[in-house]
């Protein structure tokens, strides 16, 4: 169904954010000079008759920048007969306090779109001429690069920026920063926790994906940084060792307002996650939107299996009961939860650095220990954090001595050791070497993210790394076993080093093979989360029942 012109869709459309492009799997593009110098050049990506996407670029004045945004959010769900003749005085309506340079972009804008439309359709023309079958539905043509029986446009758009440059698969962990609430405080642990790890002497890059309050540019002093791109990857922005990326450096005025739809931000987070120049890096450290909605569903699916994810609460009841969403979230997208932090916990006194609790404390504690979770602790209020920020100063390199910039450190540590030990496959005997007395790896079968009660019969198995000294989950992994054979999976594990494994069932023949193996087994565990039953393991609090499978 068209969608109407309606003077509702124009005034939603009025305020738009400013040139980004291209588009990513675009397949209608045009490229416009107009008389005055100024110009445009728009991707489209099209499918099924209708324009799915639109992006734009100009190297014109204001009055180009609002006509191209204008002209890219009004084509946005247009069907090509609707497009090609979308008009100047289309765009006119929208814009408000005509001038006449402003009537004159106007009609670039529209001039630009129906090229590329124009274009789009030129090609197809040619493609469907050059097929051995017009008529039919390409399923027997021979010719296997020809354009009419390629994958849709949205499918192309998705295949581009997952393949380009190989932007993430350089990346050894990916972790995502999130809240189910605003306000408290998520970008100033990311920023921190980035920084915090780069002066680890790690190589970190720090993404900003929260569209309509992209704060860490301000954060770190990059608020006049213009983004170039070398071909068609993004050069992230740099902080000493730190890379960085947020949709803050696309807007031309930082107060503008970012109004999309669901399809254009999943468009514009596809190229802010897939077409940086990242390069090697040991973590890149993802500040996701606030809630559990569209847009964080968005990156976490984009990511392609997050290595984990950082829950940021604060200790008041009203924050802490919409981000147990947020654990709840990461648990229905198997993303593994490295930990809660409770953020604004507590006054720092600036003289003395005795930290006050001045409000109520624990709610992160109390989430952690309620979804059997880390807690990675508590960072107090400190006036200093909020001036840092303001001032672009990474707070952990200038007051690296304080109350809270020692949690922040605390709070890195897990992350730290999730490198260190969790490529599994690449070098499972060299990962605890000397260090057997200090990490303990279990294994625990699963089926449908909870423990499976029948060892012999799982199709997967969750191997989780443990530091003994706080008895904290510091990785996971899982990962198919081999073919079921007498013998085989006991000395498999041993070669991973597997210390325990925690099963519902297992027979006396099994366990005894484990044994032999030095692999300690522990049968009648109930149905939950590996992440839970190996805390509760840890803590002796884990309550078994009858053996499952004892024959």
């Amino acid at each position: 169904m068209e969608r109407a012109l309606s003077e509702d869709v124009l005034m939603q459309s009025r305020v738009v954010p400013a040139n980004f492009g291209p588009l990513r799997g675009a397949n209608g593009n045009a490229r416009i000079t107009g008389p005055c110098g100024d110009t445009m050049e728009f991707w489209l990506a099209i499918h099924d008759d209708r324009i799915a996407f639109a992006t734009y670029t100009t190297d014109g004045c204001e009055h180009s920048v609002l006509c191209g945004s204008i002209a890219a959010t009004l084509a946005a769900g247009m069907t090509l007969q609707r497009g090609t003749v979308l008009s100047q005085q289309d765009v006119l309506a929208v814009a408000k306090d005509v001038t006449e340079e402003t009537a004159h972009c106007a009609l670039l804008a529209a001039n630009t779109v129906r090229a590329a439309i124009n274009g789009y359709l030129d090609e197809q023309q040619k493609a469907a001429a050059a097929c051995d079958n017009p008529e039919g539905d390409c399923g027997s043509c021979g010719k296997g690069d020809c354009d009419v029986r390629s994958a849709s446009p949205v499918q192309q758009a998705d295949g581009a920026g997952s393949t380009l440059n190989g932007c993430l698969d350089k990346i050894r962990k990916k972790i995502v920063v999130i809240s189910g609430k605003g306000g408290v405080g998520k970008s100033t642990v990311a920023v921190n926790m980035a920084m915090a790890l780069s002066l680890q002497g790690k190589r970190v890059g720090l993404l900003d994906v929260d569209l309509h309050g992209p704060s860490v540019p301000t954060m770190l002093g990059l608020t006049d940084v213009q983004i170039f791109t070398d071909g068609d990857a993004i050069i992230p922005a740099r902080v000493g060792t730190l890379s960085v990326m947020s949709l803050g450096f696309m807007l031309s005025d930082r107060d503008e307002a970012v109004i999309w739809r669901g399809p254009m931000k999943t468009s514009v987070i596809g190229q802010l996650l897939k077409d940086v120049a990242w390069g090697e890096l040991d973590y890149l450290i993802v500040d996701c939107p606030p809630g559990t909605g569209d847009e964080p569903l968005s990156v976490c699916q984009l990511l392609e299996h997050p290595d984990g994810a950082v829950v940021v609460t604060t200790p008041q009841e009203v924050a802490v009961a919409d981000v147990r969403k947020s654990v709840n979230f990461c648990r229905q997208l198997d993303i593994p939860v490295l930990g809660v932090v409770e953020n604004m916990s507590g006054f720092a006194c600036p003289e003395c650095g005795t930290v006050t609790a001045i409000f109520k404390t624990g709610g992160g504690k109390q989430l952690a220990d309620a979804f059997h979770v880390p807690f990675l602790g508590c960072i107090p209020i400190d006036p200093a954090i909020g001036v840092s920020g303001d001032n672009g100063a990474p707070f952990v390199r200038q007051f690296s001595d304080s109350a809270a910039a020692r949690a922040f450190a605390a709070i890195v540590g897990p992350i730290l050791q999730l490198t260190e030990h969790a490529d599994f496959e690449e070098q499972p005997s060299e990962l605890l070497n000397g260090k057997r007395e200090e990490v303990m790896r279990v294994a625990v079968p699963v089926a449908d993210g909870k423990l499976n009660l029948h060892f012999g019969h799982c199709e997967t198995l969750a191997l989780l790394d443990v530091n003994q000294e706080n008895n904290a989950i510091v990785s996971r992994l899982d990962v198919t076993p081999p073919p079921h054979e007498p013998g085989l999976l006991p000395r498999w594990l041993a070669e991973k080093n597997v210390n325990v494994v925690i099963a519902g069932g297992m027979g006396q023949r099994a366990q005894s093979l484990f044994a032999e193996n030095d692999i300690e087994v522990v049968t009648g565990a109930p149905a939950e989360t590996p992440e839970a039953l190996v805390l509760s393991f840890l803590n002796g609090t884990l309550l078994t029942g009858a053996n499952a499978c004892d024959h």
